[in-house]
């Protein structure tokens, strides 16, 4: 089959555009897989033991799937997830150590996944941090660019022996807080200035060009990839913003109540789920989602309107970024 990879902006948003899947914003992961049946299937789910991550372990271990997890601490998960899983499927989850932020730390994990002889058919990079204060690691990367982007980058470059020729998949969990940042060429990692929501968006606007020239590079062999927007949740992705600022910006009452058009947990999960198993997709490879759907373009500002804003679906900015992150990394598996 000849895959469809448009390599140009017209191309790249004739495509953008929203297909009717049938599922909704208030679909769950457990909506979408329901009819499916993943049973011979592996995947790999990064930050899959907490919020959106454990709900799509639970939802794809429920359809019949092998799911690898990675956390930072392995250990201290496995309580949250023997708990959001019925005793029956604790035995389909295996829970792995894996830093991001840890260069070495991704190179060792891979290759004991590369050694163990495992094949991976889904791939959903699901870890990330929002908003922490300025924290550098590698050689004084800025953390929200190295975990949520660089460090997967290197995991799916160093993965790339391990996904199935036969068809496989990998999905970046992105967010619509790439409506405030493009990618900052002249100073990605905030030497000039460092602001916290704008190093989470821009990371968000790497993970959906990531996806999209992950895809152009990877189609020709079975590899499909997508970006998602999960929607707006209140989980433990919100640690570094404090309660009253989270109250100030309408995410929830005074009471906790999330603020109306939020999404429960399994609602967010759903979309990355979509994009990793729906047929629909397959033609339209690289696209960002959102609401179990391919996203339209983005109309206006409006964060929980969503859409995909220009700087997020260019294919000459995504073949930059790749060029950039893996001069940084040292790691390209498709050169």
């Amino acid at each position: 089959m000849v895959m469809n990879t448009p390599h140009n902006v017209t191309d790249r948003w004739r495509l953008q555009r929203p297909i009717g899947s049938g599922f909704g914003a208030a679909s769950t992961a457990d909506d979408v897989l329901a009819d499916l049946d993943l049973t011979g299937m592996t995947a790999l789910v990064t930050g899959g033991a907490s919020g959106l991550g454990l709900e799509t372990t639970r939802a794809l271990a429920r359809a019949g799937a092998r799911v690898l997890v990675a956390v930072r601490r392995p250990a201290a998960a496995e309580d949250a997830v023997r708990a959001a899983l019925p005793a029956g499927l604790h035995t389909s989850v295996e829970l792995h150590g894996l830093d991001l932020a840890d260069q070495g730390d991704i190179r060792t994990f891979a290759d004991g996944i590369l050694a163990a002889g495992r094949t991976l058919d889904i791939l959903i990079a699901n870890a990330g941090i929002m908003a922490c204060p300025e924290t550098r690691t590698g050689p004084g990367w800025e953390a929200h660019f190295a975990v949520n982007h660089l460090g997967h980058h290197s995991l799916v470059n160093r993965l790339r022996p391990a996904l199935n020729p036969a068809g496989s998949r990998v999905v970046t969990v992105a967010s619509s807080g790439h409506f405030l940042s493009d990618i900052r060429w002249h100073d990605p990692h905030f030497h000039e200035g460092y602001d916290g929501w704008l190093a989470y968006a821009q990371s968000k606007t790497a993970n959906a060009l990531f996806a999209l020239h992950l895809d152009t590079l990877g189609a020709d062999s079975g590899l499909r990839a997508y970006s998602v927007h999960p929607g707006s949740i209140l989980t433990s992705l919100q640690r570094h913003v404090p309660r009253d600022q989270q109250i100030g910006q309408g995410w929830m009452s005074e009471d906790g109540v999330p603020a109306a058009g939020f999404k429960s947990p399994a609602q967010g999960a759903a979309t990355a789920v979509w994009a990793a198993t729906s047929p629909l997709l397959l033609e339209r490879g690289g696209a960002y989602c959102q609401d179990c759907d391919v996203a339209g373009p983005a109309t206006g500002d409006d964060m929980l309107v969503g859409g995909v804003k220009p700087w997020a679906a260019d294919p000459e900015a995504a073949a930059r970024l790749w060029e950039l992150s893996a001069g940084l990394t040292g790691v390209d598996a498709f050169a």
